[in-house]
Protein backbone atom coordinates (compact mmCIF):
# COMPACT_ATOMS: atom_id res chain seq x y z
CA UNK A 1 0.00 0.00 0.00
CA UNK A 2 2.60 2.58 1.39
CA UNK A 3 4.06 1.59 -2.96
CA UNK A 4 1.29 3.09 -3.94
CA UNK A 5 1.07 6.47 -1.83
CA UNK A 6 4.27 6.72 -2.86
CA UNK A 7 3.94 6.57 -6.39
CA UNK A 8 0.76 8.95 -6.10
CA UNK A 9 3.11 11.73 -4.72
CA UNK A 10 5.53 11.10 -7.72
CA UNK A 11 2.84 11.15 -10.42
CA UNK A 12 0.80 14.29 -9.14
CA UNK A 13 4.41 16.06 -8.48
CA UNK A 14 2.79 16.42 -4.77
CA UNK A 15 6.73 15.55 -3.31
CA UNK A 16 6.10 17.53 -0.29
CA UNK A 17 6.92 15.00 2.33
CA UNK A 18 8.37 15.24 5.88
CA UNK A 19 8.69 11.85 6.98
CA UNK A 20 10.76 10.43 9.19
CA UNK A 21 12.65 7.07 10.17
CA UNK A 22 10.12 5.50 12.09
CA UNK A 23 6.92 7.44 10.64
CA UNK A 24 6.52 8.84 14.04
CA UNK A 25 5.10 12.15 13.16
CA UNK A 26 3.63 13.53 9.94
CA UNK A 27 4.20 12.58 6.42
CA UNK A 28 2.69 15.95 4.84
CA UNK A 29 4.93 18.63 4.73
CA UNK A 30 3.45 22.06 5.66
CA UNK A 31 4.54 23.46 2.22
CA UNK A 32 1.70 20.76 1.21
CA UNK A 33 -0.97 22.23 3.49
CA UNK A 34 -0.24 25.98 2.37
CA UNK A 35 -0.29 25.23 -1.17
CA UNK A 36 -3.65 23.24 -1.22
CA UNK A 37 -5.14 25.90 1.53
CA UNK A 38 -3.90 29.18 -0.96
CA UNK A 39 -5.53 27.38 -3.73
CA UNK A 40 -8.78 26.80 -1.88
CA UNK A 41 -8.75 30.91 -0.96
CA UNK A 42 -7.89 31.61 -4.68
CA UNK A 43 -10.41 29.01 -6.19
CA UNK A 44 -13.34 30.78 -3.61
CA UNK A 45 -12.84 33.28 -4.97
CA UNK A 46 -13.74 32.29 -8.22
CA UNK A 47 -17.74 30.96 -6.59
CA UNK A 48 -18.34 34.03 -5.45
CA UNK A 49 -19.77 36.00 -8.51
CA UNK A 50 -21.55 32.80 -9.37
CA UNK A 51 -24.00 33.35 -6.09
CA UNK A 52 -27.13 35.39 -5.82
CA UNK A 53 -26.63 37.53 -3.53
CA UNK A 54 -29.58 35.95 -1.22
CA UNK A 55 -28.48 32.52 -1.69
CA UNK A 56 -25.87 29.54 -0.93
CA UNK A 57 -24.16 27.62 -3.46
CA UNK A 58 -24.65 23.75 -3.65
CA UNK A 59 -23.24 22.51 -6.63
CA UNK A 60 -22.35 23.37 -10.10
CA UNK A 61 -23.85 21.20 -12.94
CA UNK A 62 -23.75 20.89 -16.51
CA UNK A 63 -22.05 24.23 -16.88
CA UNK A 64 -24.35 25.79 -14.36
CA UNK A 65 -24.29 26.95 -10.57
CA UNK A 66 -27.11 25.76 -8.38
CA UNK A 67 -27.68 27.80 -5.34
CA UNK A 68 -30.39 27.10 -2.11
CA UNK A 69 -32.07 29.06 -0.09
CA UNK A 70 -31.28 29.93 3.45
CA UNK A 71 -33.77 26.93 4.94
CA UNK A 72 -31.99 24.24 2.67
CA UNK A 73 -29.30 21.87 4.71
CA UNK A 74 -26.43 23.24 3.45
CA UNK A 75 -26.90 26.80 3.56
CA UNK A 76 -24.05 27.15 6.79
CA UNK A 77 -21.18 25.27 5.06
CA UNK A 78 -19.92 28.03 2.32
CA UNK A 79 -20.03 30.65 4.93
CA UNK A 80 -18.33 28.44 7.20
CA UNK A 81 -15.31 27.51 4.53
CA UNK A 82 -14.87 31.59 3.76
CA UNK A 83 -14.07 31.78 7.44
CA UNK A 84 -11.82 28.59 7.82
CA UNK A 85 -9.92 30.42 4.86
CA UNK A 86 -9.87 33.92 6.56
CA UNK A 87 -8.35 31.92 9.27
CA UNK A 88 -6.07 30.72 7.08
CA UNK A 89 -5.21 33.72 4.96
CA UNK A 90 -5.87 36.96 7.20
CA UNK A 91 -7.70 37.66 4.21
CA UNK A 92 -10.39 40.29 5.46
CA UNK A 93 -12.49 40.00 2.31
CA UNK A 94 -13.34 35.95 2.98
CA UNK A 95 -14.48 37.60 6.43
CA UNK A 96 -16.69 40.46 4.61
CA UNK A 97 -18.25 37.91 2.46
CA UNK A 98 -19.39 35.66 5.17
CA UNK A 99 -20.61 38.29 7.11
CA UNK A 100 -23.06 38.98 4.44
CA UNK A 101 -24.28 35.40 4.23
CA UNK A 102 -24.64 35.16 7.84
CA UNK A 103 -27.21 38.24 7.88
CA UNK A 104 -29.43 36.20 5.01
CA UNK A 105 -28.49 32.93 7.33
CA UNK A 106 -29.59 34.15 10.63
CA UNK A 107 -33.63 33.64 10.50
CA UNK A 108 -33.04 30.04 10.52
CA UNK A 109 -32.23 30.29 14.08
CA UNK A 110 -36.26 30.00 14.20
CA UNK A 111 -36.50 27.04 12.53
CA UNK A 112 -38.21 24.30 14.36
CA UNK A 113 -38.74 21.93 10.96
CA UNK A 114 -35.34 20.73 10.47
CA UNK A 115 -32.82 18.79 12.85
CA UNK A 116 -29.86 20.70 10.31
CA UNK A 117 -29.75 23.56 12.19
CA UNK A 118 -25.72 22.31 13.51
CA UNK A 119 -24.68 22.58 10.15
CA UNK A 120 -26.86 25.43 9.29
CA UNK A 121 -25.29 27.41 12.21
CA UNK A 122 -22.92 25.97 13.71
CA UNK A 123 -20.61 25.35 10.78
CA UNK A 124 -21.04 29.00 10.26
CA UNK A 125 -21.97 31.15 13.21
CA UNK A 126 -19.73 28.52 15.42
CA UNK A 127 -17.34 29.11 13.46
CA UNK A 128 -17.80 33.10 13.44
CA UNK A 129 -17.76 33.31 17.08
CA UNK A 130 -14.71 31.07 17.23
CA UNK A 131 -12.68 33.30 14.90
CA UNK A 132 -13.92 36.61 16.06
CA UNK A 133 -14.71 36.39 19.32
CA UNK A 134 -17.97 38.46 19.25
CA UNK A 135 -20.45 36.98 21.63
CA UNK A 136 -22.28 40.48 21.08
CA UNK A 137 -23.00 39.42 17.30
CA UNK A 138 -23.63 35.67 17.31
CA UNK A 139 -23.89 34.00 20.81
CA UNK A 140 -27.50 34.27 20.61
CA UNK A 141 -28.14 33.64 17.14
CA UNK A 142 -26.75 30.15 18.31
CA UNK A 143 -28.38 29.54 21.46
CA UNK A 144 -31.61 30.60 19.84
CA UNK A 145 -30.84 27.78 16.98
CA UNK A 146 -30.01 25.28 20.21
CA UNK A 147 -33.52 25.76 21.60
CA UNK A 148 -35.01 25.68 18.27
CA UNK A 149 -33.14 22.08 17.52
CA UNK A 150 -33.88 20.97 21.03
CA UNK A 151 -37.87 21.30 20.21
CA UNK A 152 -37.25 18.43 17.62
CA UNK A 153 -36.51 15.95 20.83
CA UNK A 154 -38.82 13.26 21.94
CA UNK A 155 -38.05 11.58 25.79
CA UNK A 156 -39.91 8.86 24.02
CA UNK A 157 -37.81 8.15 21.60
CA UNK A 158 -35.00 9.42 23.00
CA UNK A 159 -33.76 10.88 20.07
CA UNK A 160 -34.00 14.24 17.97
CA UNK A 161 -35.96 14.09 14.49
CA UNK A 162 -34.96 13.86 11.59
CA UNK A 163 -37.42 14.65 8.91
CA UNK A 164 -41.21 15.02 8.90
CA UNK A 165 -42.98 12.42 7.02
CA UNK A 166 -42.39 8.53 7.94
CA UNK A 167 -43.36 8.09 11.34
CA UNK A 168 -40.18 9.12 13.15
CA UNK A 169 -37.70 9.36 11.50
CA UNK A 170 -33.92 9.42 12.34
CA UNK A 171 -30.94 9.60 9.92
CA UNK A 172 -27.28 8.93 10.85
CA UNK A 173 -26.41 12.24 9.58
CA UNK A 174 -28.17 13.49 12.78
CA UNK A 175 -25.11 13.05 14.80
CA UNK A 176 -23.14 15.58 12.81
CA UNK A 177 -25.68 18.30 14.88
CA UNK A 178 -24.72 17.09 18.09
CA UNK A 179 -21.71 19.39 18.59
CA UNK A 180 -24.12 22.17 18.05
CA UNK A 181 -25.49 21.01 21.38
CA UNK A 182 -22.54 20.24 23.41
CA UNK A 183 -20.94 24.03 22.61
CA UNK A 184 -24.58 25.43 24.11
CA UNK A 185 -24.04 23.80 27.23
CA UNK A 186 -20.43 25.31 27.25
CA UNK A 187 -22.27 28.81 26.28
CA UNK A 188 -24.70 29.15 29.11
CA UNK A 189 -23.54 26.18 31.43
CA UNK A 190 -26.95 24.44 31.22
CA UNK A 191 -26.08 20.62 31.09
CA UNK A 192 -30.03 20.10 29.54
CA UNK A 193 -28.44 20.32 25.38
CA UNK A 194 -25.83 18.16 26.50
CA UNK A 195 -27.66 15.42 27.67
CA UNK A 196 -30.02 15.43 24.69
CA UNK A 197 -26.61 14.78 22.60
CA UNK A 198 -25.68 12.17 24.34
CA UNK A 199 -29.08 10.65 25.06
CA UNK A 200 -29.06 11.05 20.92
CA UNK A 201 -26.01 9.80 20.20
CA UNK A 202 -26.65 6.39 22.74
CA UNK A 203 -29.58 5.43 21.41
CA UNK A 204 -27.97 6.11 17.74
CA UNK A 205 -25.12 3.58 19.09
CA UNK A 206 -27.90 1.03 20.37
CA UNK A 207 -30.33 0.80 17.26
CA UNK A 208 -28.10 2.42 13.75
CA UNK A 209 -25.31 -0.15 13.94
CA UNK A 210 -25.46 -3.55 12.42
CA UNK A 211 -22.86 -5.94 13.89
CA UNK A 212 -20.15 -5.08 11.76
CA UNK A 213 -20.23 -1.76 12.69
CA UNK A 214 -22.04 -0.34 9.31
CA UNK A 215 -24.86 1.90 10.22
CA UNK A 216 -28.60 2.12 8.45
CA UNK A 217 -29.27 5.14 7.25
CA UNK A 218 -32.46 5.85 8.74
CA UNK A 219 -34.38 4.53 11.96
CA UNK A 220 -37.93 5.30 11.75
CA UNK A 221 -39.67 4.97 15.26
CA UNK A 222 -42.92 5.19 17.07
CA UNK A 223 -42.98 8.13 19.18
CA UNK A 224 -46.00 6.78 21.14
CA UNK A 225 -44.10 3.98 22.17
CA UNK A 226 -40.30 4.60 21.13
CA UNK A 227 -40.27 1.53 19.03
CA UNK A 228 -38.27 0.78 15.91
CA UNK A 229 -40.98 0.46 13.32
CA UNK A 230 -38.31 -0.36 9.96
CA UNK A 231 -34.90 -0.01 9.57
CA UNK A 232 -34.23 1.61 6.15
CA UNK A 233 -32.13 3.79 3.33
CA UNK A 234 -32.60 6.91 1.65
CA UNK A 235 -29.76 7.60 -0.28
CA UNK A 236 -27.69 4.17 0.04
CA UNK A 237 -28.04 1.09 -2.49
CA UNK A 238 -30.74 -1.10 -0.60
CA UNK A 239 -31.86 -1.06 3.38
CA UNK A 240 -28.71 -3.10 4.41
CA UNK A 241 -26.14 -1.16 2.41
CA UNK A 242 -23.58 0.77 3.72
CA UNK A 243 -23.88 4.08 2.58
CA UNK A 244 -20.59 5.89 2.33
CA UNK A 245 -21.59 8.96 3.42
CA UNK A 246 -23.48 7.66 6.23
CA UNK A 247 -20.50 5.67 7.90
CA UNK A 248 -18.40 9.11 7.18
CA UNK A 249 -21.09 11.08 9.55
CA UNK A 250 -20.71 8.20 12.30
CA UNK A 251 -17.24 8.58 12.61
CA UNK A 252 -17.16 12.42 12.70
CA UNK A 253 -20.02 11.95 14.81
CA UNK A 254 -18.66 9.50 17.55
CA UNK A 255 -14.78 11.40 17.21
CA UNK A 256 -16.67 14.84 18.44
CA UNK A 257 -18.81 13.13 21.00
CA UNK A 258 -15.75 11.63 23.14
CA UNK A 259 -13.83 14.86 22.71
CA UNK A 260 -16.69 16.74 24.43
CA UNK A 261 -17.51 14.44 26.67
CA UNK A 262 -14.60 11.93 27.33
CA UNK A 263 -17.10 9.35 27.42
CA UNK A 264 -14.60 6.59 26.80
CA UNK A 265 -17.62 4.48 25.15
CA UNK A 266 -17.96 6.89 22.28
CA UNK A 267 -14.07 6.23 21.52
CA UNK A 268 -14.36 3.06 21.32
CA UNK A 269 -17.36 3.37 19.18
CA UNK A 270 -15.90 5.43 17.03
CA UNK A 271 -12.47 3.38 16.54
CA UNK A 272 -14.94 0.37 15.46
CA UNK A 273 -16.50 2.62 12.60
CA UNK A 274 -12.51 3.45 11.64
CA UNK A 275 -11.86 0.37 11.36
CA UNK A 276 -14.97 -0.91 9.58
CA UNK A 277 -14.16 1.89 6.92
CA UNK A 278 -10.77 1.01 6.37
CA UNK A 279 -11.15 -2.54 6.70
CA UNK A 280 -13.54 -2.95 3.75
CA UNK A 281 -12.47 -4.97 0.97
CA UNK A 282 -14.29 -2.19 -1.53
CA UNK A 283 -12.36 0.87 -0.45
CA UNK A 284 -10.03 1.97 -3.45
CA UNK A 285 -6.76 2.10 -3.04
CA UNK A 286 -6.72 5.69 -3.07
CA UNK A 287 -9.10 5.62 -0.23
CA UNK A 288 -12.20 7.83 -1.66
CA UNK A 289 -15.09 5.36 -1.19
CA UNK A 290 -17.74 4.72 -3.97
CA UNK A 291 -20.92 6.24 -3.01
CA UNK A 292 -22.03 3.43 -1.08
CA UNK A 293 -19.43 0.54 0.31
CA UNK A 294 -21.58 -2.73 -1.36
CA UNK A 295 -22.32 -0.59 -4.93
CA UNK A 296 -19.23 -2.65 -6.33
CA UNK A 297 -21.08 -5.72 -5.33
CA UNK A 298 -24.71 -4.47 -6.53
CA UNK A 299 -26.74 -7.35 -8.65
CA UNK A 300 -27.03 -6.86 -11.87
CA UNK A 301 -31.03 -6.48 -11.73
CA UNK A 302 -29.97 -3.47 -9.30
CA UNK A 303 -31.26 0.19 -10.59
CA UNK A 304 -27.44 0.99 -9.89
CA UNK A 305 -25.52 -1.53 -11.10
CA UNK A 306 -24.71 -0.31 -14.38
CA UNK A 307 -24.44 3.08 -14.09
CA UNK A 308 -23.49 4.17 -10.63
CA UNK A 309 -21.53 1.02 -9.30
CA UNK A 310 -18.47 2.72 -9.69
CA UNK A 311 -19.67 6.58 -8.47
CA UNK A 312 -16.55 7.69 -5.82
CA UNK A 313 -18.08 10.16 -3.18
CA UNK A 314 -15.09 12.38 -2.78
CA UNK A 315 -17.51 13.97 0.18
CA UNK A 316 -17.04 10.92 2.32
CA UNK A 317 -13.27 10.98 1.88
CA UNK A 318 -13.19 14.48 2.71
CA UNK A 319 -15.57 14.15 5.92
CA UNK A 320 -13.47 10.95 6.90
CA UNK A 321 -10.04 12.35 6.66
CA UNK A 322 -11.04 15.19 9.10
CA UNK A 323 -12.77 12.54 11.59
CA UNK A 324 -9.75 10.48 11.51
CA UNK A 325 -7.07 13.43 11.89
CA UNK A 326 -8.75 14.11 15.45
CA UNK A 327 -9.29 10.29 16.25
CA UNK A 328 -5.61 9.86 15.74
CA UNK A 329 -5.18 12.21 18.59
CA UNK A 330 -7.11 9.99 21.40
CA UNK A 331 -5.72 6.57 20.67
CA UNK A 332 -2.88 4.60 21.52
CA UNK A 333 0.29 4.95 18.83
CA UNK A 334 -0.73 1.94 16.81
CA UNK A 335 -3.69 3.06 16.19
CA UNK A 336 -3.19 6.59 16.19
CA UNK A 337 0.00 6.21 13.06
CA UNK A 338 -2.83 3.82 10.96
CA UNK A 339 -5.51 6.59 11.43
CA UNK A 340 -3.12 9.46 10.55
CA UNK A 341 -1.46 7.62 7.76
CA UNK A 342 -4.87 7.32 6.34
CA UNK A 343 -6.13 10.39 7.03
CA UNK A 344 -2.92 11.81 5.09
CA UNK A 345 -3.73 9.48 2.06
CA UNK A 346 -7.28 10.87 1.65
CA UNK A 347 -5.71 14.42 1.50
CA UNK A 348 -3.36 13.46 -0.98
CA UNK A 349 -5.70 11.64 -3.13
CA UNK A 350 -8.25 14.98 -2.64
CA UNK A 351 -5.70 17.12 -3.36
CA UNK A 352 -4.87 15.41 -6.83
CA UNK A 353 -6.47 15.06 -10.05
CA UNK A 354 -9.53 13.48 -10.44
CA UNK A 355 -10.83 15.20 -7.38
CA UNK A 356 -9.36 18.72 -7.69
CA UNK A 357 -10.85 21.24 -9.60
CA UNK A 358 -7.73 23.18 -11.30
CA UNK A 359 -8.32 27.03 -10.21
CA UNK A 360 -10.80 28.71 -12.29
CA UNK A 361 -13.12 25.68 -13.27
CA UNK A 362 -15.71 23.81 -11.59
CA UNK A 363 -17.76 26.52 -11.25
CA UNK A 364 -15.17 27.84 -8.33
CA UNK A 365 -15.83 24.74 -5.98
CA UNK A 366 -12.59 23.11 -4.84
CA UNK A 367 -13.71 19.33 -5.30
CA UNK A 368 -14.78 17.07 -7.69
CA UNK A 369 -16.56 13.92 -8.02
CA UNK A 370 -19.18 13.86 -5.27
CA UNK A 371 -22.76 12.84 -4.64
CA UNK A 372 -25.19 13.61 -3.22
CA UNK A 373 -28.33 11.55 -3.93
CA UNK A 374 -28.23 8.71 -6.27
CA UNK A 375 -31.50 7.16 -5.47
CA UNK A 376 -33.03 10.33 -6.43
CA UNK A 377 -30.72 11.18 -9.53
CA UNK A 378 -29.52 14.25 -7.61
CA UNK A 379 -25.81 16.00 -7.37
CA UNK A 380 -24.47 13.01 -9.19
CA UNK A 381 -20.51 13.55 -9.85
CA UNK A 382 -20.72 16.89 -8.62
CA UNK A 383 -18.67 19.29 -6.58
CA UNK A 384 -20.88 19.82 -3.51
CA UNK A 385 -20.39 22.86 -0.91
CA UNK A 386 -20.04 20.42 2.28
CA UNK A 387 -17.10 18.34 0.37
CA UNK A 388 -15.21 21.70 0.23
CA UNK A 389 -16.15 22.55 3.66
CA UNK A 390 -14.35 19.28 5.16
CA UNK A 391 -11.46 19.29 3.23
CA UNK A 392 -10.54 22.47 4.08
CA UNK A 393 -11.37 21.87 7.91
CA UNK A 394 -9.29 18.75 7.51
CA UNK A 395 -6.46 20.51 6.04
CA UNK A 396 -6.61 23.37 8.66
CA UNK A 397 -6.39 20.34 11.55
CA UNK A 398 -3.69 18.77 9.95
CA UNK A 399 -2.00 22.20 9.70
CA UNK A 400 -2.78 22.86 13.70
CA UNK A 401 -1.54 19.38 14.17
CA UNK A 402 2.05 20.34 12.30
CA UNK A 403 2.29 23.06 15.19
CA UNK A 404 2.08 21.35 18.26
Amino acid sequence: MWKYFRSLLLVTGLCFLSINSTWGQYALSSNFIDKNLTEAVEQIGFLAPNIPTDKFPRTYEDGKSISSNSAWWTSGFYPGTLLYLCEYSGNDDLLNKAKEKLKILEQEKLNTSTHDLGFMLYCSFGNALRLTHDSSAYKNVLLTGANSLITRFSPITKTIRSWEGWTYPVIIDNMMNLEFLTQASKMTGDNKYREIASTHANTTMLNHYRKDMSCYHVVDYNPTTGGIVAKKTAQGAYDESAWARGQAWGLYGYTMMYRETKDKRYLKFAEKIADFILNHPNLPEDFVPYWDFNAPDLPTDSPYATMYKNNRDASAAAINASALLELSTFVKPSKAKRYLQSAEKMLISLSSSPYKATIGSNGGFILMQSVGSIPHKSEIDVPLTYADYYYVEALMRYKKMLKK
